[in-house]
C-alpha cells in the first residue's frame, strides 16, 4: 500500500507549527502540526483517546528547542483528522497509521499517550514492525488497571449525545473527572476539544463511533497480546507514569519492567494518567533527559 504527505507552504519554527497531512491505506486523511527544522530527528507525537494533537503543544516546542522535529499527530476520528466512515476504530487500524506516518518521517522517536502508547506498541512490536529509533510510553503499559480505564470510557461516553451548553459546562465536567488538576480560567485551550454543533451545543471533536460503535477501541484488554509487543521491540524505551494516575499501577509498572529490562521508568508527581497536560514541564524534561 502507499500513501502520500503533503506539508504545508508554511514554514516550520521552534514556536510555531506548519501543517501536515498524511493519507494512509484506507484512505483516510490524517492532520499533524510539526514544529522544528525537518533535517533534525523526527519525534512522533500520538495523544490519548478523546484528546488531539494539541495535548502535546508544549512538549513539542520544548524538543524542537532541543533540536528535534516534532511532530504532533491527531489520531483516525480525532481533531481535524478524518473519521472513519465505517467506525473502523479497532486497535489494528491505529497501529497501521502509525506505523504508516512513521515510515514516512523516516525512523522516529515515538511517543505515545494511552490510546497513542497502544498504537505504539501494536506499530514498534508485530509485523511488519516500525523503524522506531525510540519509544516512549506515558502513562500506558500492556497490563492496566480495568476500574482507572473504565473511569476514561465513562468519562468519554458522559455527555456523548446531549454535549455542553457551554465551554463553561464542559469545563465543569472536566474539573469533576481531574480534581488534581486546577480548573482553567482561560478556555481557549478546552476550546480546541470541542465544537460547536449546528443546535448550539458543544460536544467533543472526536468520532462518538470510537467508543460506541461497533468497531470502536478495544485494546486495553488485550495485555497478552501487547505483552507480546513490548517484548518484541528492540529500541530503547522509556516508561513515564503519573504517580496519582489510576490506569497505571506500580503492579503495571514492574510487568512491563519484565518485559523490557533495560527500558528506564519515570514517575512524576502531581501527575495522574493526564501527564503531559498535569505536569508538562517535569513531563518534557524527562523525555528531553531521555532521548538526549
Amino acid at each position: 500500500m502507499t500513501f502520500s504527505t503533503a506539508r504545508s507552504t508554511l514554514p516550520s519554527s521552534k514556536n510555531s507549527a506548519s501543517r501536515l497531512t498524511f493519507k494512509v491505506r484506507d484512505g483516510l486523511t490524517l492532520v499533524a502540526d510539526a514544529y522544528g527544522d525537518p533535517a533534525n530527528r523526527p519525534v512522533l507525537l500520538a495523544h490519548g483517546g478523546g484528546q488531539t494533537r494539541h495535548a502535546w503543544g508544549g512538549t513539542a516546542k520544548t524538543l524542537a528547542e532541543h533540536g528535534f522535529y516534532a511532530v504532533s499527530l491527531d489520531l483516525r476520528g480525532h481533531g481535524d483528522s478524518d473519521w472513519s466512515p465505517s467506525g473502523d476504530y479497532q486497535l489494528d487500524f491505529f497501529g497501521n497509521d502509525v506505523r504508516q506516518v512513521a515510515a514516512e518521517l523516516g525512523r522516529p522517536v515515538m511517543v505515545g499517550a494511552s490510546l497513542g502508547g497502544l498504537s505504539a506498541m501494536i506499530a514498534g512490536g508485530e509485523a511488519p514492525k516500525a523503524d522506531f529509533a525510540a519509544v516512549v510510553l506515558v502513562d500506558i503499559a500492556p497490563h492496566i488497571e480495568i476500574k482507572g480505564s473504565d473511569r476514561v470510557l465513562d468519562f468519554m461516553r458522559d455527555k456523548l449525545e446531549d454535549g455542553f451548553a457551554n465551554l463553561e459546562e464542559a469545563a465543569d465536567a472536566v474539573a469533576a473527572y481531574l480534581p488534581e488538576r486546577p480548573r482553567p480560567t482561560d478556555l481557549k485551550g478546552l476550546e480546541k476539544n470541542l465544537r460547536k454543533r449546528d443546535d448550539g451545543r458543544w460536544r467533543w471533536h472526536w468520532d462518538p463511533k470510537f467508543v460506541s460503535g461497533d468497531r470502536k477501541v478495544d485494546g486495553a484488554r488485550k495485555p497478552d497480546r501487547l505483552a507480546a509487543a513490548v517484548k518484541n521491540i528492540a529500541c530503547p524505551m522509556l516508561l513515564v507514569r503519573g504517580r496519582m494516575s489510576d490506569v497505571i499501577s506500580e503492579d503495571s509498572v514492574r510487568k512491563f519492567l519484565e518485559l523490557q529490562p533495560n527500558a528506564r521508568y519515570v514517575d512524576i508527581a502531581r501527575a495522574g494518567h493526564m501527564v503531559a497536560g498535569d505536569a508538562n514541564d517535569v513531563f518534557s524534561e524527562a523525555v528531553t533527559a531521555f532521548l538526549d
